[in-house]
Parts: C-alpha cells; structure tokens; sequence
C-alpha cells in the first residue's frame, strides 16, 4: 500500500505561524505587514527608510539543468537550502517567483516546491495569492482598451493599425486566443483590426514589476513601453496614450513583495513570476533587495535551466539592480541526466553508466557557463532512491575534474536536515571564494553581437540565423536608440538549442532567431526563436482536470 502524501497532503498538515511572526524573524515590525488573512502579507515600501543603511547579506542563486519530464527539483532544493541555512545558524530568506495560473491548471500543477520542502499556504500560493497577477492583467488590458479607444475616437496620434504591438493577455493557457480579430460588429465596437492574447507572465508589464526599483521607477518605466507606432513608423508609448497614471494606480500594491514561509516556517518573500523560456525568469529586484537587507543569506531562483534563467539573471537582473551573487547551486538528478543520455522514462530507474555519461554534458555545459560569469558554484545532486552508488560516483568524479563540488540533497524527503550537507558547502563557497561577477557582454555592442555572443558561449551554437523580419526589427531599434538593451532571449527550456528534441549537450546547431520585439519599458528586447509561443496551449491531459475541492473546502489534486 502507498503510504507517501501528495505534496498538497503534506502542505495541509503544515503547522503555520502566523505572518506577524515570521516577520520577526528578519527583523520586519508589524506595522510594516500588511495582512492578508493570518499567514499572507506584503511588505509595505514604508520598511526601506529603516533598512537601506544596512550591509547586504549574501546572494546565492539556484539554477539548474534543462528539465526534463524526469523531474530536477529546483524550487524544492531553493526552500530546502533555505531551511538548511536556518538550521546551521544563519538566517536565511528564500526568495521566488509567484505560480502562474496556466502552467498551475495545465501541464506542469503548482510551483511551491514539494515533499517536505514547500512554500506555504501552498494552495493559496498557486491560485490568485495575493492578486499581483491579476493586477498586471488588468492593467496591461487596460492599456490595450485605451489604445483602440484612442483608434476608435479619432486617432490622433495617427496610429498605424496594422502596426499596434501590444497585445491583451490571460493568466490561462489558451492557444485558441493566440491569434484573433477585435473591433467586429459595427462602427460602434471600434476599429477592426487583427490582434491576439499573451499569457500574463509574459506581460511587459510584469518584467517591468520585477525590475522596478520603486513605485516611481515603476511609473516611469510603464510611461517608456511601446504599444505600436505611427504612420511614420514612429513609436507611440503609454505616455503618449495618457495611461501612464493609471496603470501605476492599479500596480500600488502589487508592486509590494509578499511574505509567507516555509513548512519549517522559514520566511518567504514571492513576488513576481515572469516565465524564463519567453520573459526574464526572475522575482523582483525589490523581492532580492529586501531579502538582503534582512537576512544573512538570501536564496533565489531563476526559471528553468541556467542557459536561459541564469543567463537572464547575471546579464538583465543583475546588470539593472547592480547586484553582485556570492554563489550558485546547479540542481541535477541523475534520472534527468540519464534522460539527457537517451533513457526512455520508464527505463530510468535503472543504472545505465553509458547513458549517464552521455547526459553529463548537459550538466557539464551548464557548469562551464556559469564559471564564465566568474561566480563560485556547487553541484546539488537531488536524490532518488533509485540512484545507484555508481551513478552518482560518476558524476562526482566528472564534477571534480572540473574543479566544482558536488553535494548530496534530500530535502523532498527530510526538509532542512536533508540539505545541511549543501547548506555548509554553499557557506564554505560564499564567504571562501570571491566572486568575480561580470555579465558577458557589453550592453552598448550590436543587437546581432550580443545575440551571437549568448549563442555561442551559453547555448554552443555555430551561429545564430536572423530572419527577414527580426532583421527589419533590428534595423527599426537602431534608428529609434533602443539597440544598446540588454537581450531577453526566449528559447525552448528543454535544449540549450532552440530544438526541443536535441537533449544533452547538442554540437553543430545554428540558432534561428525570428523575431525580435522591444520592451523598451522593461530595459531589454526579446529575441524569439524557434517555436516557442507567448501564449502556451494546454495538454491533452490537463491538470485542472485532475483537481476538486470538497464540502470543506479542502482542495485535491492541484499538485
């Protein structure tokens, strides 16, 4: 009989504190709390007049390699070493990004971790939260509505209406929405026009949520995005539409990071959730910065693998909040690996050497690429009761002759205790081994160069292949002064091509780039490759079919 509890059994079981207390534990009073029920809060823009004299604690980034339907385990090891710090005598803070409500009810289930290393009230988490979501919906549909008013009232601005770039967006996946046509019916329901939906996460509006500095910062930022050009091929921003103000007024308390803990009542701070394969992958600088300031360690994610979550967090995040990372962990499994060697899934759970150090390359790619970013970091090796001694002896030895260590973590299992061994190792790295961060490349070279330079070094592609259209883009963003952005690429997460199905460490590849679109708002320009769609679809299968809730309101199957 199957004995083991579901995440969400384990979650409900959770004994919690109440949010006064865990803010405590970094030292944030109570009048700064701002309460969302008992375990719920954001932390009110009030606390930084206390806290911006402090020294900042040490930043450690948790990354991995490109899943696989094998499962890696990355935000389960984040809470995990979290918790473990806690356990040696540091105080430390994990700090993540908030579930989208699409891959929540698609294919994926919940984002809070899992086992016995979650973040809490898990459900609540995974579903609206504390509605920061939500508010980036309605704000950036609110500029959409603006925008065809503008056309419909007479277009003053002379807006080009085969050339608006600012599309609605649902926090579902729905790809029947990914191309549609507005303003049917008659002169009276406005100007028609092809348009179509992203998925909320991949708002503009959230990337700029998640690198704001301040409120103000905020505003500015959402005065800069571009939501189409002129007949003169001229950009028209949200400054331009007069929506500015009130997209601001509707982002007040969303732009506040949230606080809630651990099972072992760690504190948490979730804010934000851009995706890491079509956005920047990232919580919010405020989220980081705040954790920093009150705790020895903070410990962070960035979305996905480490060739597009941490590329994104060392050359965007870190370049725009001049943050300086002591280490990063790199999460692996050797089911995963195995995988990456050309294990069928069924077949995991048995030792296959060969295809193990086949699939090593995936990791072994993602190691080198993080050394190039001069950071120190350690292999977090997430256990399976299937892992054979010869399996992970392989990896530790592959490992060692790279000059990086590798750590054993069973916190799914044992929470915190499970991670100790990774805890002291990410102590040992931070305050031994200077970190000598330096993103790759130079924001003021060409869009083409720095788009090269993360294909060549991160990715280990030939080349990159620029499409007639992303070219004609390119040459659009010299002219109007947004080439010296940083680069946000979005790629498939499951290759470090831009081919789903080449797994390992895939040689000989070109990157075919499509398109490229202008955040201009955020501070970066999307380049697109390959297939990877804005607005996902769900599977045949989807994990809202597999949910329900009882006469208690007691939730089953959301992970």
């Amino acid at each position: 009989m199957n004995n083991i509890k579901s995440d969400i059994e384990i979650a409900q079981g959770a004994e919690m504190e109440t949010i006064d207390n865990i803010g405590t534990k970094l030292g944030i009073e109570t009048k700064y709390i701002e309460l969302y029920g008992n375990y719920k809060g954001k932390i009110s823009s009030d606390i930084w007049n206390e806290i911006e004299g402090k020294k900042d604690g040490k930043l450690v980034l948790v990354t991995a390699i490109n899943p696989t339907a094998a499962g890696e385990g990355k935000t389960t090891t984040n809470v995990g070493l979290s918790m473990a710090l806690n356990k040696i005598g540091k105080k430390a803070v994990s700090a993540l990004r908030e579930p989208s409500l699409g891959p929540s009810f698609g294919i994926k289930g919940g984002a809070a971790g899992g086992g016995y290393a979650q973040v809490i009230p898990m459900e609540d988490i995974n579903l609206h939260f504390t509605g920061d979501i939500h508010a980036i919906t309605t704000a950036h549909n609110l500029l959409a509505a603006l925008l065809d008013n503008h056309i419909h009232q007479g277009n003053k601005l002379n807006i080009d209406t085969r050339k608006v770039v600012w599309k609605r967006v649902l926090d579902m996946n729905d790809r029947a929405l990914r191309n549609i046509v507005v303003g049917l019916g008659g002169k009276t329901n406005g100007v028609p026009r092809e348009d179509g939906f992203d998925i909320t996460v991949a708002s503009e509006i959230m990337a700029i949520l998640c690198l704001a500095n301040d409120l103000m910062d905020l505003k500015k930022r959402l005065g800069r995005m571009i939501v189409a050009y002129n007949h003169d091929d001229e950009p028209i921003t949200a400054d331009d539409l007069e929506a500015t103000g009130a997209l601001t007024i509707l982002l007040k308390d969303a732009i506040n990071p949230n606080l809630v803990q651990t099972l072992e009542n760690t504190p948490a701070i979730i804010h934000g959730g851009p995706f890491a394969n079509i956005a920047h992958g990232c919580n919010s600088v405020m989220a980081t910065k705040l954790g920093l300031k009150t705790a020895d360690y903070v410990v962070t994610e960035a979305g996905f693998g480490a060739d597009l979550g941490a590329e994104k967090f060392f050359n965007i995040k870190c370049r725009f909040a001049r943050l300086n990372p002591d280490a990063v962990v790199i999460v692996a499994t050797v089911r995963a690996l195995k995988m990456h060697g050309g294990v069928a899934k069924a077949d995991l759970s048995k030792e296959n050497i060969e295809a193990l150090k086949k699939g090593f390359g995936n990791l072994e790619k993602h190691i080198e690429n993080i050394s190039k970013f001069g950071v120190p970091s350690v292999v977090a090796i997430n256990k399976f009761p299937t892992d054979t001694e010869g399996e992970l002896k392989l990896i530790e030895d592959k490992c060692k002759k790279m000059n990086v260590d590798v750590v054993l973590s069973d916190v799914w299992a044992k929470g915190g205790e499970g991670g100790i061994a990774l805890a002291e190792k990410v102590v040992e790295i931070s305050e031994n081994k200077s970190s000598n961060f330096k993103p790759i490349y130079d924001e003021n070279d060409t869009i083409e160069n720095k788009i090269e330079i993360i294909a060549k070094e991160i990715y280990g592609a030939n080349g990159v292949e620029f499409s007639k259209k992303a070219l004609k883009n390119i040459k659009k963003y010299n002219d109007i002064g947004l080439d010296k952005l940083p680069i946000c690429m979005a790629k498939t997460q499951y290759s470090l091509s831009d081919d789903p199905s080449l797994l390992g460490k895939p040689e000989g590849f070109t990157i075919i780039v499509r398109d490229i679109r202008a955040s201009a708002g955020a501070g970066f320009l999307v380049a697109l490759t390959g297939n990877i769609m804005t607005m996902p679809g769900l599977p045949r299968v989807p994990a809202a079919n597999k949910m329900d809730i009882d006469k208690d309101g007691v939730i089953e199957g959301l992970f």
